[in-house]
């Protein structure tokens, strides 16, 4: 809604306005960018037009959304199959413009936001390390304690031993210098 406030005030008309994409109808001219980015900046929003960092935030949205969502059965498929079906692109490509582009591979990228979301499940208490691994659909306890320890120097039944470890926020999360 205030996307569209702020193409309101612009004078712009728009197509589409769905969560991180916007289609304008017109071509911006350099000030229309400018003050669009600055009306965006006050509400922790960027416009983006470079097409690598647009499909970047759309590798990284249809991740966060994968594992984040754990009740769905996007967790049960090949990763590099549904991300490159989501983004209709060849994995390849994506992998290889990810990984240039953000420092890391996508695995480690999908295998951090796991973790953060096992965290969060431990820090719930609603569920077992090896229901946790069911549904983050690990092959075994042993395979999901192994990514758990790799990335945070603990395993996951000392983690839920410590109350006050946090979590961290999904913007963080897929860092090189993140635990």
């Amino acid at each position: 809604m205030f996307v569209k406030d702020e193409l309101k005030k612009l004078g712009l008309h728009f197509i589409v306005v769905d969560l991180g994409e916007v289609e304008i109808m017109e071509e911006l001219t350099d000030d229309q960018k400018e003050q669009l980015n600055d009306g965006l900046l006050v509400q922790g929003l960027e416009l983006m037009d470079d097409k690598k960092a647009i499909l970047i935030e759309k590798i990284k949205n249809t991740i966060v959304k994968m594992v984040h969502d754990v009740d769905s059965e996007e967790l049960k498929v090949n990763f590099s199959d549904y991300i490159s079906e989501k983004l209709n692109q060849n994995y390849t490509y994506l992998s290889n413009l990810f990984a240039e582009v953000v420092g890391t591979t996508i695995e480690q990228f999908i295998i951090s936001h796991k973790v953060e979301k096992i965290k969060e499940l431990i820090i719930y208490g609603e569920l077992t390390i090896s229901e946790i691994a069911w549904k983050m659909n690990y092959s075994s306890v042993q395979h999901l304690s192994t990514q758990f320890k790799k990335v945070t120097g603990l395993t996951p039944s000392h983690f839920k031993g410590l109350k006050d470890k946090r979590r961290s926020p999904l913007e963080e999360v897929g860092n090189t210098n993140h635990v």
